[in-house]
């Protein structure tokens, strides 16, 4: 479903900037998989998702989603494959629309506006149905703005438009960072179901080791712009905290450096 085949991307080249965030990348996502993905900080892991989504073009190598070299297309030409959340509740929405013009939005991706972009009464009790299954009482607020809703409400309400048209590829940027444990753990459940129920592709970037340990069927860890180690799944059923730790060190030969993901 997803091939990342020897990518190299250095940013601010020649300047006293210069930074290669990835290195050679290789990665080979099969249908159904959902990756897990670890590293310290400035590993790559964001800039591997943006270099997917093609909010940066590579330097070298290839992307290929679902047998189609996507390498050269621009970021909204790839939106069709895509579903994305991004680590921050404010994107991915629009605050000051309602909730049902914002999932409208995302059911009508891809499709050419016409004279039918209204949102009739079958599309609407169809909203008010997926909402119900986020439990968070929004099936009653469709004609709520949703700048006015909290961030974990925000964020799952993005989640759930991001697979309303079942992407081949499902993009999660460190989705629950900024939320509470209580709200993130609801959001990660939601996670793992639309992932399981619609079959989907995914790759998820987290800063929280205990998360990427125990969902998933794959876990890779990066350093300097490449995959360092790779476990799926038996083997990484058994993973610990501790083990990632001494294998990065091991692997790396350096200390594990990500603030948030020790303290976490």
């Amino acid at each position: 479903m997803l091939e990342i085949n020897n990518v190299y991307k250095t940013f601010n080249p020649g300047t006293i900037n210069e930074k290669r965030a990835l290195n050679g990348l290789n990665l080979t996502l099969n249908d159904g998989d959902f990756v897990t993905v670890i590293g310290g900080n400035g590993a790559g892991k964001s800039t591997m998702l943006n270099m997917v989504a093609g909010v940066y073009p590579v330097d070298s190598g290839s992307i290929v989603i679902d047998g189609v070299d996507v390498t050269r297309l621009p970021e909204h030409k790839r939106a069709k494959y895509l579903g994305r959340v991004f680590q921050d509740p404010m994107m991915g929405t629009a605050a000051d629309m309602w909730i049902e013009e914002n999932m409208a939005l995302a059911s009508r991706r891809g499709q050419r506006r016409g004279l039918k972009w209204a949102i009739g009464k079958a599309e609407r009790e169809k909203f008010r149905y997926m909402l119900k299954e986020l439990d968070l009482g929004l099936e009653n607020r469709l004609s709520a703005k949703v700048g006015l809703l909290s961030g974990g409400q925000r964020q799952a309400l993005t989640l759930l438009m991001a697979v309303m048209k079942k992407p081949k590829l499902l993009l999660l940027d460190e989705h629950t960072a900024a939320l509470d444990p209580k709200t993130a753990a609801k959001v990660l459940a939601l996670s793992d179901k639309f992932i399981e129920e619609e079959h989907l592709t995914a790759m998820m970037v987290t800063h929280n080791m205990k998360d990427a340990i125990a969902h998933g069927n794959r876990l890779i860890m990066m350093n300097n712009g490449r995959i360092i180690l790779d476990v799926s799944g038996e083997e990484k059923k058994k993973l610990t905290v501790e083990y990632l730790l001494e294998a990065f060190t091991k692997l790396s030969g350096s200390e594990f450096a990500n603030d948030r993901a020790l303290l976490s």
